[in-house]
Protein backbone atom coordinates (compact mmCIF):
# COMPACT_ATOMS: atom_id res chain seq x y z
CA UNK A 1 0.00 0.00 0.00
CA UNK A 2 1.05 3.42 -1.14
CA UNK A 3 -0.19 6.46 -0.56
CA UNK A 4 0.70 9.95 -2.15
CA UNK A 5 0.16 13.47 -0.96
CA UNK A 6 0.39 16.37 -2.31
CA UNK A 7 -1.50 19.67 -2.89
CA UNK A 8 0.44 22.22 0.34
CA UNK A 9 1.66 25.00 0.21
CA UNK A 10 1.54 28.50 1.52
CA UNK A 11 -1.84 30.96 1.84
CA UNK A 12 -3.20 33.82 3.08
CA UNK A 13 -5.72 33.38 6.12
CA UNK A 14 -9.27 33.58 4.39
CA UNK A 15 -7.57 31.89 1.35
CA UNK A 16 -8.24 27.95 0.28
CA UNK A 17 -6.34 24.85 -0.68
CA UNK A 18 -7.06 21.26 -2.05
CA UNK A 19 -5.28 18.16 -0.53
CA UNK A 20 -5.04 14.94 -2.61
CA UNK A 21 -4.22 11.44 -1.51
CA UNK A 22 -3.43 9.02 -4.16
CA UNK A 23 -3.94 5.41 -3.03
CA UNK A 24 -2.24 2.34 -4.13
CA UNK A 25 -2.72 -1.53 -3.39
CA UNK A 26 -5.44 -2.84 -1.48
CA UNK A 27 -8.62 -0.68 -0.66
CA UNK A 28 -10.01 -0.14 3.24
CA UNK A 29 -12.60 1.16 5.19
CA UNK A 30 -11.44 4.45 6.26
CA UNK A 31 -9.75 7.20 4.86
CA UNK A 32 -8.55 9.72 6.84
CA UNK A 33 -6.55 12.83 7.41
CA UNK A 34 -4.67 13.60 10.47
CA UNK A 35 -2.43 17.04 10.73
CA UNK A 36 0.58 17.50 12.96
CA UNK A 37 1.72 21.19 13.84
CA UNK A 38 5.41 21.85 15.48
CA UNK A 39 5.50 20.31 19.01
CA UNK A 40 2.48 19.10 18.87
CA UNK A 41 0.45 15.55 18.84
CA UNK A 42 -1.10 14.32 15.31
CA UNK A 43 -4.41 15.29 15.28
CA UNK A 44 -7.98 13.90 13.33
CA UNK A 45 -8.98 15.81 10.96
CA UNK A 46 -11.20 14.75 9.18
CA UNK A 47 -12.42 10.63 8.09
CA UNK A 48 -14.95 9.03 5.40
CA UNK A 49 -15.86 5.77 6.01
CA UNK A 50 -16.64 3.89 3.05
CA UNK A 51 -19.00 1.01 4.24
CA UNK A 52 -21.27 2.77 6.65
CA UNK A 53 -20.81 5.97 4.50
CA UNK A 54 -20.03 8.09 7.27
CA UNK A 55 -17.98 11.26 7.01
CA UNK A 56 -16.46 12.63 10.18
CA UNK A 57 -14.87 15.88 10.97
CA UNK A 58 -13.08 17.52 13.95
CA UNK A 59 -15.05 20.76 15.75
CA UNK A 60 -11.73 22.57 14.76
CA UNK A 61 -12.15 21.63 10.65
CA UNK A 62 -16.47 21.71 10.70
CA UNK A 63 -18.14 23.89 8.10
CA UNK A 64 -14.62 24.50 6.40
CA UNK A 65 -13.20 21.62 5.16
CA UNK A 66 -14.91 18.69 3.01
CA UNK A 67 -13.10 15.68 2.72
CA UNK A 68 -14.38 13.48 -0.32
CA UNK A 69 -13.07 10.21 -2.00
CA UNK A 70 -12.97 9.17 -5.54
CA UNK A 71 -14.00 5.68 -5.71
CA UNK A 72 -12.80 5.03 -9.04
CA UNK A 73 -9.51 6.91 -8.74
CA UNK A 74 -9.06 5.51 -5.08
CA UNK A 75 -7.92 9.03 -4.30
CA UNK A 76 -8.92 10.86 -1.54
CA UNK A 77 -9.45 14.89 -0.99
CA UNK A 78 -9.85 17.21 1.92
CA UNK A 79 -11.25 20.71 0.53
CA UNK A 80 -10.00 23.81 2.82
CA UNK A 81 -11.76 26.93 3.07
CA UNK A 82 -11.67 29.74 5.14
CA UNK A 83 -8.02 28.74 6.48
CA UNK A 84 -6.91 30.18 9.59
CA UNK A 85 -3.32 30.35 10.78
CA UNK A 86 -3.93 27.51 13.14
CA UNK A 87 -4.57 25.13 10.50
CA UNK A 88 -0.75 25.41 9.89
CA UNK A 89 0.43 21.78 9.75
CA UNK A 90 1.68 18.83 7.80
CA UNK A 91 -1.40 16.68 6.92
CA UNK A 92 -1.19 13.75 6.50
CA UNK A 93 -3.59 11.10 5.16
CA UNK A 94 -3.87 7.56 6.45
CA UNK A 95 -5.87 4.06 5.67
CA UNK A 96 -7.28 1.70 7.51
CA UNK A 97 -9.77 -0.31 8.84
CA UNK A 98 -10.52 1.18 12.95
CA UNK A 99 -14.16 -0.18 14.50
CA UNK A 100 -16.23 3.62 15.12
CA UNK A 101 -14.78 3.96 18.45
CA UNK A 102 -11.31 4.49 16.47
CA UNK A 103 -12.36 6.48 13.26
CA UNK A 104 -10.71 9.54 15.12
CA UNK A 105 -7.50 7.96 16.64
CA UNK A 106 -4.21 7.34 14.66
CA UNK A 107 -3.85 3.98 16.16
CA UNK A 108 -6.60 3.03 13.85
CA UNK A 109 -4.98 3.76 10.98
CA UNK A 110 -1.90 1.15 9.37
CA UNK A 111 -0.66 3.15 6.48
CA UNK A 112 0.33 7.02 6.13
CA UNK A 113 1.47 9.18 3.36
CA UNK A 114 4.30 10.68 3.68
CA UNK A 115 2.53 14.30 4.75
CA UNK A 116 2.60 17.66 2.64
CA UNK A 117 2.70 20.82 4.13
CA UNK A 118 0.18 23.41 4.77
CA UNK A 119 1.07 27.07 6.02
CA UNK A 120 -1.03 29.76 6.60
CA UNK A 121 0.11 33.15 6.96
CA UNK A 122 -1.97 35.98 9.04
Amino acid sequence: VQLQASGGGLVQAGGSLRLTCAASGRTFRSYAWFRQAPGKEREFVAAIVKSAGGIYYSDSVKGRFTIARDNAKNTLYLEMNSLKPEDTAVYYCGVGNPIVSYVRASEGYNYWGQGTQVTVSS
